[in-house]
């Protein structure tokens, strides 16, 4: 069995690797998941809409007097493109990114000399270094490097995906995936944003807020581009969360779109604090809830409870400063 897995990258494309890796720099090669039915938002466009492959131009923002307008430019430019549009035209670019074309031209060509754009017959993409800006929040973090075996060895005792997703307002949005390529999937990579309340992910990482917090923020609008088949009000929201809050972990059954089913626990950090949830999706249509709550969510547990455990003991390992200002744990020096 072969699996797809991604580390956070601003949502360009995706990694496929065998289930065991046999070294420490996999192969890469782009992959796409098989017959999706729901497609979310992507963190290169968050603020949603259908203008330009669902990208509308973003309005300047309300900013103070250390506010660097150039470099939130820069950035609209780079989120100007995405997975249906890596070429894009000059004048493209400027309507997507809601820039004058003079100033996205000027962009684009600072981008290219420093390596992050390429220009071909009048036309650019983005290029693989783009992929740095991402990784280096994931490489910041670490939790990816901390997650990766476990939930390699989830999704093979499950054959099922398993993803991991940090709560971004109203919005889960995925930062690791271990997918297995099926028919019938959700297609999620990395940056895929979803609203939260709908998704086990959501719900986990909602419930762990004082009640009062979640409730303010599910009232902020979603960014997510989606509108999920459960759309429940204060109330019904009240008491799903105290569900989730009592048995310490979250199941969505066709909540957020039909024929998605999973469930998710929290991933914890060395004080006990949530900082993101671990999930298992399936398909309705192949695995019953008795199944998903009987057999995988055991295993589940398991996982997230060794993702923390390891997450924690990373946390408390003192750091050595290495040659170049890189940083390692003193585990980790042999």
């Amino acid at each position: 069995m072969r699996t797809r897995v991604q580390c956070l990258f601003q949502g360009f494309g995706s990694f496929r690797v065998p289930l065991r890796f046999p070294s420490p720099h996999p192969q890469r090669s782009l992959a796409r998941a098989n017959g999706p039915v729901l497609t979310g938002r992507y963190l290169n466009n968050p603020q949603g809409g259908e203008a330009h492959g669902g990208r509308t131009a973003v309005a300047r923002r309300e900013s103070g007097p250390d506010f660097v307008e150039a470099i939130a430019r820069g950035l609209d430019v780079i989120r100007a493109f995405g997975p249906r549009q890596p070429v894009m035209s000059l004048a493209a670019v400027a309507a997507a990114a809601g820039l004058p074309r003079p100033t996205a031209r000027r962009i684009l060509l600072t981008l290219e000399e420093l390596g992050y754009v390429r220009a071909a017959g009048g036309r650019f993409e983005l290029t693989p270094r783009v992929l740095d800006l991402g990784m280096s929040y994931v490489l910041s973090r670490g939790l990816w490097e901390v997650a990766r075996p476990h939930m390699e060895q989830l999704v093979a005792r499950t054959r099922e995906s398993s993803s991991v997703a940090q709560l971004d307002g109203p919005d889960i949005v995925y930062v690791a995936r271990v997918a297995v390529p099926k028919i019938v999937t959700l297609a999620v990579t990395i940056g895929t944003r979803f609203p939260a309340m709908p998704t086990s992910l959501g719900k986990v990482m909602l419930a762990a807020l004082p009640p009062g917090e979640a409730e303010r923020i599910l009232a902020e609008p979603t960014r997510s581009g989606i509108t999920a088949r459960w759309q429940p009000g204060a109330g019904e929201r009240a008491a799903a969360l105290r569900e989730v809050r009592a048995r310490g972990w979250a199941l969505t059954d066709e909540q957020l779109a039909p024929g998605i089913r999973s469930v998710a626990a929290p991933l914890r950090d060395g004080e006990g604090r949530v900082i993101a949830a671990l999930n298992v999706t399936v398909h309705a249509a192949e695995t019953p809830v008795e199944v998903l709550t009987g057999e995988y969510l055991p295993l589940l547990l398991q996982a997230a409870g060794a993702v923390s455990a390891d997450w924690a003991a990373c946390q408390a390992a003192p750091q050595i400063v290495k040659p170049g200002g890189g940083r390692v744990s003193a585990g980790q020096t042999g």
